[in-house]
């Protein structure tokens, strides 16, 4: 197998600091490499401590001394222009994702790149025209006096840190920006250390095909954690905007607490994919194989237990045994490709003892488990099924990232509810049924932030998407997510407002 290299990508990729690309100012490096090769794509700046530091200095300045936060139609603007950028080397940035994150090509049609460029910056940037910035509210008279106005103002928070995975990275980061620059803030983005093209590609674009004003938006790409938890720690950043592991998670809350920090968490999952005795196994079980391990696993919605009533549960299993051989495990530029490699080694051979464990807690191994025999490079792991798996196990209850699918009996819809619930996130889920009634019952039951029926898609730059539990908090995209980023001023005034 060999992997396509994306165009012109032999070269060292640059930070944005205060409008200008430039290298780290200690001149460090660090490479990108291709996951399916295991070869060294290009390299990209490492940011010290000094260089975070000016990339803070310039948000802040940006915010507070730039008319960025109130100038409405220049943000619609501009908005409008980094959508147009983008969609010009829409092709370019296809085939880098595909390079630097390992993601199937398939895949860049949909979430990792069509899906969020086609309205990710755009109905942001719509809501600026039509959203209540302003509201009166009842005018307040106190002891007999003049009667006072009173006005509810959103405002934006000042300046806030995007931390970007390395799964998604481009649909996040976009779905990032676009709420946040809609809402007046600036922002500094930290890109994925293994998967930052994307990301500075953005930063290029800003400097170079925008009106975007120096510091509004700032890229900066880093292996030193110290340098990233300037991010968390320092008072000029008002707002903490990450998305990646739970543990990572309650790190950063650990972290940002002494400057009360506002904190957009979309953390780890376990979703459940509920088959209903009603419905047609035939059909739904050769989709839940193939999504279950799309992308090798590498999404945190992704329905990775998989619930089969124990009436119709030898039949599911043989239909799930018949339909793995179709879920393919390959070079990511084929198209019928499903599963690609991990995005690194460390992350391949973390799935693997994962797997491990499965076999050690008796989990019985249906399919997958290894390396594939047929691909000598890259990071890659067999599409897995452990069947005959306990809820409390912990390939069931522990987040693998990896395309492993653990498929678990129930007895009733209770108790599929009941097995569904018993986990520490709360992220995503779907269920499968003739019955309407039946699957509006599990869908209200089941505590998730977000959940499919039927197959229906929830996705959209206006759809609010994060988790319940140890899945998150606050939510992303959608006017829940656009008010995130805002802050309330209520006002009190003895003489009317105009020109609100």
């Amino acid at each position: 197998m060999t992997g396509s290299k994306p165009e012109s990508q032999d070269h060292e990729e640059r930070l944005l600091i205060d409008g200008r690309l430039t290298a780290a100012k200690s001149g460090a490096t660090f490479n990108n490499i291709n996951p399916a090769t295991e070869e060294v794509m290009g390299v990209v700046a490492d940011a010290s401590a000094e260089d975070m530091d000016r990339a803070i200095a310039a948000a802040r300045k940006a915010f507070d001394k730039t008319d960025w936060a109130t100038n409405h139609a220049f943000r619609k603007k501009c908005l409008e222009q980094l959508h147009t950028a983008i969609n010009e080397e829409k092709e370019l940035l296809r085939a880098e994702l595909v390079a630097e994150v390992g993601a199937p090509i398939t895949l860049t049609y949909g979430p990792q790149l069509d899906w969020p460029l086609s309205d990710g910056l755009l109905w942001p940037a719509q809501q600026i025209e039509t959203y209540p910035w302003n509201r009166r509210i009842s005018d307040q008279t106190l002891g007999g006096g003049k009667p006072t106005c009173r006005w509810v103002w959103k405002e934006p928070i000042g300046v806030i840190a995007a931390v970007i995975p390395w799964n998604f990275p481009f649909e996040i980061t976009i779905n990032k920006i676009g709420p946040a620059l809609a809402t007046g803030n600036t922002m500094i983005i930290k890109a994925a250390t293994q998967t930052p093209w994307n990301a500075t590609r953005i930063g290029r674009l800003i400097a170079e095909k925008t009106e975007i004003p120096p510091g509004v938006v700032n890229v900066v790409t880093t292996q030193d954690h110290k340098v990233s938890n300037m991010l968390f720690t320092d008072s000029r950043v008002d707002m903490v905007s990450f998305t990646g592991s739970t543990a990572t998670g309650r790190l950063l809350l650990e972290a940002a607490a002494p400057t009360f920090k506002r904190t957009l968490l979309e953390l780890g999952g376990k979703s459940a994919n509920i088959l209903l005795d009603d419905c047609m196994f035939e059909k739904i079980l050769p989709m839940s194989a193939a999504v279950s391990c799309m992308h090798a696993g590498q999404g945190c919605a992704l329905p990775t237990r998989l619930l089969l009533p124990r009436s119709r549960y030898e039949t599911g299993v043989a239909i799930l045994n018949d339909a793995w051989k179709y879920v393919s495990c390959g070079d990511p530029n084929d198209i019928n490709t499903i599963a690609g490699p991990l995005v690194t080694a460390m992350q391949r051979d973390r799935v693997l003892d994962f797997i491990e464990k499965g076999k050690a807690e008796g989990a019985r191994l249906l399919k997958g488990g290894g390396r594939p025999k047929h691909l000598s490079r890259g990071w890659y792991v067999e599409p897995t099924l452990f069947v005959d798996v306990d809820n409390m196990s912990t390939i069931a209850q522990e987040e693998i990232f990896g395309p492993v699918l653990s498929v678990i009996p129930f007895d009733d819809d209770d108790d599929a509810i009941r097995i569904a619930n018993q986990n520490k996130y709360g992220l995503s889920g779907m269920v499968w049924s003739a019955s309407t009634e039946r699957a509006l019952n599990v869908a209200r039951k089941i505590r998730t932030g977000s959940f499919m029926i039927n197959g229906g898609n929830f996705y959209g730059a206006e759809a609010p998407y994060g988790g319940y539990r140890q899945s998150g908090n606050g939510r992303q995209c959608g006017i829940e997510g656009f008010e995130q980023h805002l802050e309330t001023k209520v006002v009190g005034s003895e003489f009317p407002l105009t020109g609100l």
